[in-house]
């Protein structure tokens, strides 16, 4: 039986799921499921049952979310910090995580699971990366920028999030996804996690409506941005190359132009052979990592 609850919505649940797929829609969320041992607590029942509620109410999120045409969802199971928790709710939290996610395999769905994880440490990972790129010859050190940081995180595949929700009531992102919601909607709603509903993932879905033209000039803008910053360092690289031989700067404008291509042209060919080796590195890592724990 599939773990993603089987079953359509309701009659009343298409009704509205249709006029809110009438706007602009988004792609991916991202969700803190916060509030399982709260709940255990409210229902006087084993923290192992609310963290089980948890992972059932993941399932039955990711069918709205499928049923609404958002194919890639983002969730922050487990961070660093939760291994100072008692051993045997660790342990109990690791079995419940190895029994659903597994599970997950046969599944029509795109989730991306934040294990053992924190922002700070996923972004401290990404410039080691690159340092290790310029180390091995890969990049020369003005290859480095936020657009190649970009493309070392661990979520480089993914569109960013366009909303993050945390649930429980906490106002906080607790160390999750720093870089890339940076320009998300972001929702704090205050029902626990386990209690979740149909009802609070579309008024998630409409602040993000209501806000979504602001959100989208702002991504705009920074595009924009990051782009003008780009072609500003090589305008001056390409002034220091003219300089150089003994050309004035100011010189043929179709020179310039030239040199500009051939300068960006190249650094893509560099910031491409970067992130192919990048990736047989994780994948060696990986498989080094399978062997160890098999």
């Amino acid at each position: 039986m599939s773990w993603i609850k089987e079953g359509e919505l309701s009659l009343w649940e298409r009704f509205c799921a249709n006029i809110i797929k009438a706007g602009p829609m988004p792609k991916h969320i991202a969700f803190i499921m916060d509030g399982n041992r709260r709940y255990a607590k409210k229902c006087q029942v084993e923290r192992q049952e609310g963290h089980s509620k948890g992972f059932n109410k993941l399932a039955e999120t990711l069918r709205w979310c499928l049923n609404l045409g958002i194919l890639e969802v983002t969730v922050y199971a487990f961070s660093i910090e939760n291994f100072k928790r008692s051993k045997d709710e660790v342990d109990g939290i690791l079995d419940l995580a190895r029994q659903k996610f597994s599970c997950l395999m046969e599944e029509q769905c795109f989730l991306n699971v934040c294990f053992a994880y924190t922002s700070r440490h996923e972004i401290t990972n990404a410039v080691r990366e690159m340092a290790w790129g310029v180390e091995q010859g890969l990049l020369d050190p003005s290859d480095v920028s936020e657009c190649l940081l970009d493309k070392c995180l661990y979520t480089h595949h993914s569109p960013h999030p366009d909303i993050l929700i945390r649930t429980s009531g906490e106002v906080r992102l607790s160390d999750f996804l720093l870089w890339q919601t940076s320009h998300s909607c972001l929702v704090f709603q205050p029902v626990l996690w386990p209690e979740y509903t149909f009802w609070n993932l579309c008024e998630a879905i409409l602040q993000f409506q209501m806000n979504h033209s602001v959100l989208q000039k702002a991504r705009d803008m920074y595009a924009e941005e990051r782009k003008r910053h780009q072609l500003e360092r090589d305008q001056a690289a390409v002034t220091e190359q003219l300089l150089q031989e003994g050309l004035q700067a100011s010189g043929d404008a179709q020179l310039r132009r030239t040199r500009l291509h051939k300068l960006s042209a190249r650094r893509e060919e560099r910031v491409q052979g970067f992130l192919q080796a990048l990736e047989l590195k994780r994948a060696d890592w990986l498989a080094r990592l399978g062997t160890a724990s098999a």
